[in-house]
């Protein structure tokens, strides 16, 4: 399989999470990454920073540039793509991780929250992308890679969380499209989303602790996933809306992921909006729960 070393990742939302997850195992490679985020600061409530998460990309092997980034804000990721260029020479793999979560019935929804996870998911998706394209044109195997579901779509996914559904369902949305308009230039657009639970702060602070978190699998799946995504020949692999799991075990050849589990053997949670189709790889075990009992 090919590997990443000396490519370029423009990573949204890496501070933390499946974004870092990503940025480390790229940089195992070798690879160059930057690390776009808002959080300069330590917050109370979330852990890691631009500069911690910079850090750790180079321990794992790899070279880091730490880009504080509003992705709401097209001058700022104009400013952060150029630092980024100027740095490594290019871009060949643009991840558009971050994302805003607020789960809500519609009359506790707060316009700052709508405006918050459309700006952030949908419309940030959109301009990082924009902004990347011109560079990603240069790349030999150009890849962009968006954090969001297949575009299955059931009423009850919907309610009690609209907005949010909304958002998230708008990056996958700019993945069928730009897949499409991207074609002929040879970059692949491609959607990534996690069967189950991960267990990262959003996860912990909003769907229920550590009873989730107990439930879950760690980022490392989807990063090993989204590697194995760029190492694809953009060419010809665009389009996908991929599950995690399912995408290693096809592709990857996978067959063990007990490693995974946060508590190996514990059946898991689902994650959001998965459809039945593909179904899990053998032997991995998905809680007998509604998208209700997520949030506990």
């Amino acid at each position: 399989m090919a590997d990443l070393a000396g490519k370029t990742l423009f990573i949204t939302g890496a501070s933390r999470g499946i974004g870092l997850a990503i940025a480390k195992r790229a940089a195992r490679d070798g690879a160059n990454v930057a690390i776009v985020a808002k959080t300069q600061e330590p917050h109370p409530k979330l852990e890691g920073t631009i500069e911690t998460a910079a850090e750790e990309v180079r321990a794992a092997g790899g070279k880091a540039l730490a880009l504080a980034c509003d992705i709401r804000n097209e001058e700022e990721i104009a400013t952060a793509v150029a630092a980024t260029v100027e740095t490594f020479g290019g871009i060949d793999i643009c991840v558009n991780n971050a994302s805003a979560l607020s789960l809500s019935a519609i009359e506790a929804t707060t316009a700052k929250r709508i405006d918050l996870m459309l700006g952030v998911n949908t419309r940030g998706t959109l301009l990082v992308t924009k902004a990347c394209v011109p560079h990603l044109r240069k790349a030999p195997n150009p890849h962009v890679l968006t954090l969001s579901p297949p575009l299955t779509l059931k009423p009850e996914w919907f309610a009690h969380r609209v907005a949010y559904a909304i958002a998230k369902y708008g990056m996958s949305l700019a993945v069928l499209g730009l897949a499409e308009e991207l074609k002929a230039d040879g970059i692949a657009v491609n959607a990534l989303w996690p069967r189950t639970t991960i267990a990262t702060a959003a996860i912990r602070n909003v769907l229920g602790g550590d009873a989730v978190v107990r439930m879950s699998r760690t980022p490392d799946i989807v990063a090993d996933a989204a590697h194995l995504v760029f190492c694809q020949p953009a060419k010809s692999f665009s389009g996908r809306f991929l599950i995690d799991d399912s995408f290693l075990y096809e592709t990857g050849g996978v067959t063990d992921f007990r490693h995974y589990s946060v508590v190996p053997g514990t059946p898991l949670a689902p994650d959001f909006f998965v459809p039945g189709e593909p179904p899990p790889p053998p032997g991995v075990k998905i809680a007998a729960l509604s998208i209700a009992d997520l949030k506990l």
